[in-house]
């Protein structure tokens, strides 16, 4: 598996939990995928030399990237670009900076490619489970999303309709899905909700584990069921 950290210190206006922070959450990144780590790659955008500074603390320098783009659509694509040089059987995992990880996430991820999905989520999102009237997903009235549910040796897993930029997928997946991926991330912010629908639509589907094995960093969709700060 090759992994794909985007990091920056600016950000996009969200209120987050205190223990949500770029080194607490790389810090748990590599201590769930320490059997990995030495195929890592950091994308690190107009990052400062603190920044740059503490990155080095847990990965070697060679196989960190600065660069200076100022958005995420634009590192999405440098990541994209990078991964589509593997082997089309290779995983990539592409992950943002404000994650936190539980234990054995490379085993849960397999697991869920096992089960023949195009892309594959630890974030379980909580808006499948708020109804559109009060901020939830669009396509879950009723706090709830029309799915199917399989189960693996670990956990059972759904079919979702979108995530966040925080997901994994194998490199042919990525080839044949090319365009779909550029169109939406050709701007300055990542279109996510609206490219995972497309790939929906084109039989290329998104599975998330149940409970979630990873959360986006933001207090008001921590993946639910997981006290996220004792992590």
């Amino acid at each position: 598996m090759k992994i794909i950290y985007r990091i920056s210190d600016a950000g996009y206006n969200k209120i987050k939990p205190d223990y949500i922070t770029n080194e607490n959450c790389l810090k748990n990144f590599c201590n769930v995928f320490f059997d990995n780590i030495y195929d890592i790659k950091i994308i690190a955008d107009n990052v400062s030399e603190d920044t740059f500074n503490m990155i080095k603390k847990y990965i070697d320098p060679h196989n960190i990237t600065r660069v200076s783009v100022g958005h995420g659509a634009g590192t999405f694509n440098l990541a994209l670009d990078e991964a589509l040089k593997g082997e089309d059987e290779d995983i990539v995992y592409f992950v943002e900076n404000d994650y936190l990880h539980k234990q054995h996430p490379l085993k849960i991820l397999k697991e869920g490619f096992d089960l023949g999905a195009s892309f594959v989520s630890l974030y379980d999102h909580p808006d499948k489970y708020l109804d559109p009237s009060k901020g939830g997903n669009p396509y879950c009235e009723g706090s709830a999303e029309d799915t199917r549910v399989y189960l693996t040796n670990s956990c059972h897993w759904k079919i979702t309709n979108s995530t966040t930029m925080t997901f994994a997928s194998k490199v042919s997946t990525l080839k044949r899905t090319e365009p779909i991926l550029r169109k939406w991330t050709s701007g300055t912010h990542p279109n996510d909700f609206q490219m995972f629908l497309e790939l929906r639509e084109n039989n290329e589907l998104l599975i998330t584990p149940l409970p979630g094995y990873a959360t986006h960093g933001e207090t008001s969709w921590l993946s639910p069921l997981t006290n996220w700060s004792q992590i």
